[in-house]
């Protein structure tokens, strides 16, 4: 897959605690994660899986300076760091679940996924086996997803049902 991705802390976080976290480092060509959304993670509780994945080095860590029309939608620290890095940043993809940096993303015409395009596409590519099955673990990780907008991306995508 010929991607650029720059990493929220949320996508990371529930695919590390599910033990997905490789799909992250297998779909894009190449993938990145702003200072903030490290700092972000790295305050979680010290036997999180996701400080475990940063600590690991797989990951580059990159400077994102917020943007002025970033700041004025007062998102967090992390959100507006990977959409500052993207709009900087042309032809990167910003992963994050953040419905009102999804909404910002779309004011400014930044490419973005969430975690369940993420499942998707690695479903599509043979990495897992299930969709379904990886959006339960993740649910069960914390992802906070509408049954119905699962029940109808993997139906529409995958053809399984949810």
């Amino acid at each position: 897959m010929n991607e650029r991705w720059v990493l929220n802390a949320s996508p990371v976080i529930v695919l590390a605690r599910a033990g997905f976290e490789s799909l992250l480092l297998q779909l894009p060509e190449q993938v990145v994660i702003p200072e903030a959304v490290k700092s972000e993670i790295m305050a979680g509780p010290v036997d999180d899986p996701a400080r475990h994945v940063l600590a690991s080095g797989r990951f580059t860590v990159v400077d994102a300076p917020a943007r002025p029309e970033i700041l004025t939608w007062d998102l967090g620290h992390g959100e507006t760091s990977v959409l500052s890095y993207a709009l900087s940043n042309p032809g990167w993809t910003a992963i994050l679940d953040d419905r009102a940096a999804r909404t910002c993303a779309r004011g400014y015409s930044i490419p973005h996924k969430g975690t369940l395009a993420v499942v998707i596409l690695a479903k599509q590519q043979g990495l897992i086996e299930s969709a379904a099955n990886v959006m339960r673990s993740l649910q069960a990780a914390g992802l906070r997803l509408d049954n119905d907008v699962i029940r109808q991306a993997l139906k529409q995508t995958t053809g399984e049902d949810w």
